[in-house]
């Protein structure tokens, strides 16, 4: 189910959200959705869910026009919070139910799996579960959705670190039995980069990046070991962070070395290893950053 995004442009009143978005998604992937606060990861996430009507350009899921096509929403699922279930007084079970009229995708005994996985009570009602189990249902109501297109924007902030990494392995389990799109919307990008196959960047309502995560790795390295042998040898690179423990340092190098570099830097004694994709994102939606 490709998502093809041309040109998107979303404005509130006087606010450009979305400023000439382009991209192609080509489906059966999990994509990170990156961006500081207030970049427009919501905003493109409600535009692809058909939630708003965008100002400008095209997108299209499918082949189809997005908004006001029930044919092709009813194939998107998108988990905001704790998964949209604002009725309070519903019980668990009633949510649940609800979302499998929604979707003819809907998996019952996956959701049921689900649900003893994050001990979700299911006589209880959404008013009265914790924001770690209203975010675990809104979880639920996404995996087991099975839709071609699901997006999670920063659903699962409310769990607690195990309950997050519960999370994590579903969603890596899910797309390796069940191949559809997963858009991931994080801000805890060390967390969960491992999960990513292409990541896109929001940065001020444009698209400032859209790349496969490999690449991305490969984009640049981190360079560990003494403090002073590290300055020695990034001295003239470009660096993008740096982190030290005691006389241990680690420097994060923006661009390829060579392979007189990579030598000279195994006879220094230093280790090479990938580039953090967290350090990448800072460096390239840092304010004012000519890059």
């Amino acid at each position: 189910m490709v998502v093809e995004v041309d040109q998107l442009t979303l404005r509130y009143h006087d606010v450009t959200a979305l400023d000439e978005v382009s991209c192609t998604l080509t489906g059966g992937k999990i994509y990170g959705l990156l961006g500081r606060n207030g970049s427009g990861k919501t905003s493109l996430l409600s535009v692809l869910a058909g939630y708003r009507e965008h100002t400008d350009g095209q997108v299209r899921i499918g082949g189809l026009p997005v908004f006001d096509n029930a044919e092709v929403t009813s194939r998107v699922c998108l988990v905001r919070g704790s998964g949209d279930a604002t009725q309070n007084s519903l019980k668990v079970a009633d949510v649940l139910e609800f979302a499998a009229i929604l979707r003819t995708s809907w998996d019952s005994d996956y959701a049921a799996e689900l649900v003893e996985l994050f001990s979700l009570p299911l006589n209880k009602t959404v008013g009265s579960l914790s924001h770690g189990r209203r975010s675990a249902l809104g979880i639920v109501i996404g995996l087991a959705s099975r839709t071609p297109l699901t997006m999670f924007d920063e659903s699962y902030l409310g769990l607690d670190a195990p309950t997050r990494y519960k999370f994590y392995d579903a969603v890596l389990a899910e797309a390796m039995a069940q191949p559809r799109t997963i858009i991931l919307s994080t801000h805890l990008i060390e967390e969960v980069s491992a999960l990513f196959e292409e990541v896109l960047i929001l940065d001020d309502g444009k698209l400032v990046l859209h790349e496969e995560a490999e690449t991305l790795r490969a984009s640049g390295c981190a360079v560990t070991g003494d403090a002073e042998v590290v300055d020695r040898f990034v001295d003239g690179l470009r660096v993008l962070g740096e982190k030290r423990l005691g006389r241990t340092k680690s420097a994060m190098v923006y661009g390829d070395l060579d392979a007189e570099q990579r030598a000279g830097a195994s006879a220094a004694g230093l280790d090479l290893g990938p580039l953090a994709l967290q350090d990448l994102f800072v460096h390239l939606t840092e304010p004012g950053d000519p890059s």
